[in-house]
C-alpha cells in the first residue's frame, strides 16, 4: 500500500533525516561560510544549496538516474568532475589555513577579510550541491526506491518526498548557520584556531572529492 504514490512513507522519512545529518560538501560549506562571514552569507550559501537539490530533484523526475544508469561515460564525466571541484576547494581552504597560521601575529583589525574560497557564497554552494557525491547517490540510489512505478501521477510521489528531504535541509542547515555565526565571535580572534578549522574542513572536501571520484552506481 502506498500514501500517494509513496511506499513506506516513515522508512523514507527515517532514512532522509539520518542522510542529511551526515556530514556532507554542502553542510560544511555553509558552516564555513556562516563562520567567515555571517548569518546573511550563510543563508545565501543555504539559498545555492536548496536550488542545487531543486535541480537535482527535477532531473531525478524526468530520468536522470535511468540515463546515468544507461551510460557510464556521462556518469563518469559527472563523477570526476565533481571529483575535480570538491578537490580543488579543499585544496583552496587548506591554503587559507596556512595563510592564517602564518599571519597569526597580525592584529585582528588588518585580517577581517573574509577568505576568497569562501566569496559569492550563493554560487559556490550551487556548484558544490550540484556536484555533491552525497546528494547525487541519495537521489540515484535512496529516494528512487520509494517512488511507486504505478501510480497514476508520478509528479505527486516526487514533491511529497522533495519536500521532506528540503524541509529536513532547511531546518539542518539553519542550526549550522547559527552554530557558525556563534563559532565566528570565538574564531575572530584565535586565528590558528579558525587555521585548523580550516585546514580541517579543507581535507574533508578532499575526501569527499576522492569518495566521489570512486563512486559507483550500483
Amino acid at each position: 500500500m502506498s500514501f500517494y504514490g509513496v511506499t513506506d512513507l516513515w522508512t523514507y522519512v527515517i532514512g532522509a533525516f539520518g542522510i542529511i545529518l551526515l556530514p556532507g560538501p554542502n553542510s560544511l560549506f555553509v558552516l564555513s561560510v556562516a563562520t567567515a562571514r555571517g548569518v546573511k552569507a550563510g543563508y545565501q550559501g543555504a539559498c545555492g544549496v536548496f536550488v542545487g537539490d531543486t535541480i537535482l530533484l527535477t532531473l531525478t523526475a524526468l530520468g536522470a538516474a535511468s540515463l546515468l544508469r544507461s551510460n557510464p561515460a556521462l556518469f563518469m564525466v559527472v563523477k570526476y568532475a565533481g571529483a575535480a571541484y570538491l578537490a580543488w576547494l579543499g585544496g583552496s581552504l587548506v591554503w587559507s589555513a596556512i595563510q592564517k597560521w602564518r599571519d597569526a601575529d597580525t592584529p585582528v583589525a588588518q585580517a577581517a577579510e573574509a577568505p576568497a574560497n569562501l566569496a559569492h557564497p550563493f554560487k559556490r554552494a550551487l556548484v558544490i550541491s550540484l556536484l555533491n557525491p552525497k546528494a547525487i547517490l541519495f537521489l540515484l540510489s535512496f529516494f528512487v526506491q520509494f517512488i511507486d512505478p504505478t501510480y497514476e501521477t508520478p509528479a505527486v510521489p516526487f514533491l511529497i518526498l522533495s519536500t521532506i528531504v528540503m524541509a529536513f535541509s532547511a531546518l539542518y542547515l539553519s542550526a549550522l548557520i547559527f552554530a557558525g555565526a556563534r563559532l565566528a565571535q570565538v574564531f575572530r580572534a584565535r586565528k590558528r584556531l579558525s587555521g585548523g578549522l580550516s585546514s580541517a574542513v579543507g581535507g574533508l572536501f578532499l575526501w569527499f572529492g576522492a569518495k566521489l571520484a570512486t563512486a559507483s552506481l550500483n
